[in-house]
């Protein structure tokens, strides 16, 4: 039998003569230049992911991704992080400032860092050595066989390293801003890593800002390592990218012993976003949350992808998201918890809550369990729904307007998910980016 030949996609074609073109520019030491060929040569056997792949069954990058976008290159052309970015009200912060996924020093508050927190560019790491970079890169294991991500890998220029020292405690919020310049349609790989030391307590956001006039093929990943008892709470705020732009943000988290990670992500619709998460519990009574909403509307799709494995006994994961659609808007939950043979008296928990507001939108829920332990705790639940008509004609029997009406039940509804963001501030200005949302849909 003649064995199959598998013919890579025009778009396949134009990303291995790109990697060809700028490998030997790409930033790092040989080993480096190793490690990216492997990733390339990974991505290759895999190929960019259709349908045919069940993690990304509902989400076809295949399709989706027609041509390769040039790569962003340090140009920072129209930036201006206050105006972009302004400050998030009653939020003290550190801002890391990222340019088409280059580290920005000079619009970064590095010069004011506090005690027990440092920073460096990855292009640095990278060219340095740095053997706990390289060690977290080539040898975590978290998202292996991921063919974005194997791409991230070999493509990665810019993105931030923050180091948190054993015992800090960060009282600032650490703010990673990444904007988008005016210039052409791009490709943008960039990688970050926190590492934060024994003990250590700190606040991280993500937030991306720019984009809308311009198509973005963006696939980033941020690392996270987690030691024992240590505690992070992190937020991702994805941009409004333009409707014709790809996004596959990836988060990998390793947990040591005792410590807690709570997340939380708010999605609000533009273009295609794929937003995956791998997070491992390593150490033994550790705490893992992993929180969202997304709100989509017109032909907006948002992909949410867990990958939750417990490697270690006595840990406990959680995962709660709410989706609200309107338009023609696709929304996929796809959550994947994993118990170990060793990992006994794991208590998870996985729920997904949708409300459709239209007959063209659509909502894929996927919870999955696989579990090789005999003593743990273990559910998971999905539900789709549209608004209760009682409910609005209850409110509006009392005066008020049906868009305002939809508006309360709405925000009631996603406000569930919010909650779980303990920091207060932060929780407020997430709500406030949600009104914002419903708003404007109302006067749609």
């Amino acid at each position: 039998m003649a064995g199959v030949v598998k013919t890579p996609s025009a778009t396949e074609a134009k990303l291995a003569a790109d990697y060809s073109g700028v490998r030997e520019a790409l930033p790092g030491t040989s080993a480096v230049g190793q490690l990216r060929d492997a990733a390339f040569d990974e991505f290759v056997s895999l190929g960019l992911p259709s349908r045919r792949v069940e993690a990304w069954h509902y989400t076809d990058l295949r399709i989706a991704m027609r041509e390769a976008l040039p790569l962003a290159k340090a140009t920072r052309a129209g930036v201006a992080v206050n105006t972009l970015a302004p400050a998030i009200a009653d939020v003290e912060t550190i801002r890391l400032v990222l340019v088409d996924g280059f580290f920005a020093p000079d619009m970064s508050d590095v010069a004011s860092l506090p005690k027990g927190v440092s920073v460096s560019s990855l292009a640095d790491g990278l060219t340095k050595g740095d053997a706990a970079l390289m060690e977290a890169l080539s040898a975590s294991g978290l998202g292996q066989g991921d063919a974005a991500l194997a791409l991230n890998t070999a493509f990665m220029q810019g993105g931030v390293i923050i180091d948190v020292a054993a015992g800090a405690q960060v009282s600032s919020a650490i703010e990673i801003v990444s904007l988008t310049s005016d210039g052409a349609a791009q490709a943008v790989y960039a990688r970050s890593f926190l590492r934060l030391g024994q003990g250590a307590k700190v606040t991280v956001i993500e937030r991306e800002a720019g984009g809308a006039s311009h198509a973005q093929q963006r696939n980033n990943a941020f690392l996270i390592m987690v030691a024992d008892e240590a505690q992070v709470e992190h937020v991702f705020v994805p941009a409004l990218w333009h409707a014709g732009s790809t996004h596959v943000a990836s988060l990998l988290v390793s947990l040591g012993a005792k410590s807690q990670f709570n997340s939380f992500t708010l999605t609000r619709g533009g273009g295609l976003l794929r937003r995956q998460v791998f997070m491992r519990f390593d150490g033994e009574h550790a705490k893992g949350q992993l929180a969202g909403a997304s709100l989509l509307q017109g032909k907006d799709h948002a992909d949410t992808t867990l990958v939750v494995q417990h490697v270690a006994a006595h840990c406990e994961s959680r995962e709660y998201f709410k989706t609200v659609l309107d338009g023609e808007a696709t929304g996929v939950y796809q959550g994947k918890v994993m118990v170990a043979p060793g990992a006994q008296k794991t208590d998870g928990a996985m729920k997904s809550h949708a409300i459709l507001l239209s007959d063209n939108a659509t909502m894929n829920n996927k919870p999955e369990l696989e579990i090789f332990a005999d003593d743990v705790v273990c559910g998971h639940g999905a539900t789709v729904a549209q608004l209760d008509e009682d409910q609005i004609f209850y409110a509006m029997a009392r005066g008020l307007p049906k868009p305002v009406a939809e508006s309360m039940l709405l925000e009631a509804f996603v406000d569930e998910a919010t909650d779980r963001v303990e920091n207060e501030a932060l929780q407020a200005y997430l709500k406030g980016l949600i009104a914002q949302w419903l708003a404007a849909r109302g006067r749609a």
